[in-house]
């Protein structure tokens, strides 16, 4: 773990970089029923049961000593896309 804060403590050196890579897996959800809306005196409903609609996926990459960042949304989530945008920097 020391090794890896060394890292981040460096200068900014443009030929050799900091680049941090981060991916979320996002899963899409539905409403089973239409959400109810506020009335007076009754808060907002809001059914726990859904719908599942798939994965998606986020990639971040982050240069944080040069303030860069580039952020990708995919409308799925397969390996063959976690590979592709892994090596895209």
């Amino acid at each position: 773990m020391e090794d890896v804060l060394a890292v981040y403590a460096r200068p900014y050196d443009p030929a050799r970089p900091v680049v941090c890579m981060d991916e979320k897996p996002y899963q899409l959800l539905g409403d089973a029923r239409d959400p109810l809306p506020a009335r007076p005196g009754h808060d907002a409903r809001q059914d726990s049961e859904y719908i599942r609609c798939g994965t998606s996926s986020i990639f971040v990459w982050v240069e944080p000593l040069r303030g860069w960042r580039r952020v990708q949304a995919l409308s799925r989530r397969t390996r063959i896309d976690w590979a592709a945008r892994s090596n895209s920097y």
